[in-house]
């Protein structure tokens, strides 16, 4: 049974509850009502049996006259008993109707105060309060996202135009003074050029952006040696760490195999060697080591920069999150990479952390060996 059917048939169980329990009062009130009629007529039967009565005693011709319509003077209040009861449990669901459509009411535009329906609908109220609470995380949820789309409207705007900026500048130059001399044409031209690659870039991200919100990741296993992935990796940043005069620091056990989709994997360790490049402080050392531990393996990427606040860390893998906005441009990256990579780890099986105390920087990233696709 699927969770829509589990849904239905507790609901319809609430249904019979409620039915069962005003069928059950319904019953009881008529039973006490005829119950307690009886009662008080033969109450009143015998202490008008305790007199003496004159056969001229127009009282006494009064209980003759009912004695002999007795039928009549007990059906008619028994009757009119039996409608009033009748009429007041008629009403009770749709005055149950009228609580439920006012608590309706109040889910078209949920706050924080409790639902509160009769003791009778219980189950039903928490329901309701159920569906308000999912109501307000939603809403929630829809406003945190689309403040982070705003956000990324500003970072990307800011983002190309300083790169446009710059382009547009430097070739008006190029244009404006054609006496220039040919060193200063190349070095106009090679930062144009630059800043055009950084368009590129940025363009470029905008496509990750489309794919990671409009499209699910889908992984290609293959089995490979991580190690020696994380050793070519390493030796194409090498450039990188030379021009912002960083150091390698590796510790990379040997001939380690893995059951992965490699493309999406070294992404992965992609932007975690970025970002530590981007957020390193100057002739420091970039810690990169990888150790097996029984059937998952451990990758550490550390760096040396400015302690990262904890509740920067409890955002650092969200969508389109930046540590410092003002650093965009030269660092590249619209905060969706460490986004992606977690989301890439979570799909391989494992998970992604990170840490920072100190000046240190530690993402730590762990992996089973052998992950069966999931179909």
């Amino acid at each position: 049974m699927n969770s829509n059917d589990k849904l239905k048939s507790k609901r319809k169980n609430y249904r019979s509850q409620i039915a069962r329990r005003f069928a059950i009062q319904y019953v009881f009130a008529l039973a006490g009502f005829v119950a307690g009629f009886f009662l008080l007529a033969l109450s009143a039967w015998k202490f008008l049996s305790a007199f003496t009565w004159q056969p001229y005693d127009p009282l006494y011709v009064f209980f003759q006259f009912i004695k002999t319509y007795i039928v009549v003077f007990i059906g008619i209040p028994i009757f009119a008993g039996w409608a009033w009861i009748t009429y007041y449990f008629m009403g009770k669901p749709l005055r149950f109707l009228d609580d439920i459509i006012t608590a309706s009411e109040a889910l078209a535009n949920p706050t924080d105060t409790q639902i509160l329906l009769p003791d009778a609908m219980k189950n039903i109220q928490d329901e309701l309060n159920q569906v308000r609470e999912s109501a307000l995380r939603n809403a929630k949820l829809a406003r945190d996202e689309e403040q982070r789309k705003n956000d990324l409207i500003v970072y990307l705007a800011h983002d190309l135009k300083t790169p446009l900026t710059s382009v547009i500048g430097y070739l008006t130059l190029l244009r404006d003074e054609p006496d220039i001399s040919q060193e200063l044409r190349a070095k106009y031209t090679g930062i144009a050029l630059d800043k055009a690659e950084r368009l590129e870039d940025l363009i470029n991200e905008f496509f990750d952006i489309t794919r990671f919100n409009l499209t699910a990741i889908t992984l290609d296993y293959e089995n490979i040696n991580l190690s020696r992935m994380l050793e070519q990796i390493i030796n194409e940043f090498n450039p990188i760490l030379a021009e912002k005069g960083l150091r390698w620091n590796t510790a990379v056990q040997p001939n380690i195999d893995i059951s992965c989709d490699p493309g999406k994997l070294e992404r992965v360790f992609d932007n975690l060697i970025r970002n530590a490049v981007n957020y390193s402080y100057p002739q420091t050392d970039i810690r990169l080591s990888m150790l097996l531990k029984e059937n998952n393996v451990e990758i550490q990427v550390c760096n040396r920069g400015k302690t990262i606040a904890p509740e920067k860390l409890n955002r650092i893998f969200e969508q389109f999150y930046r540590l410092d906005s003002s650093r965009s441009t030269a660092t590249g990256g619209a905060g969706l990479g460490l986004a992606i990579s977690k989301e890439i780890v979570k799909l391989h099986g494992g998970i992604i952390t990170v840490q920072s105390s100190d000046d240190d920087i530690i993402f730590t990233v762990r992996l089973p060996v052998n992950r069966q696709k999931i179909v």
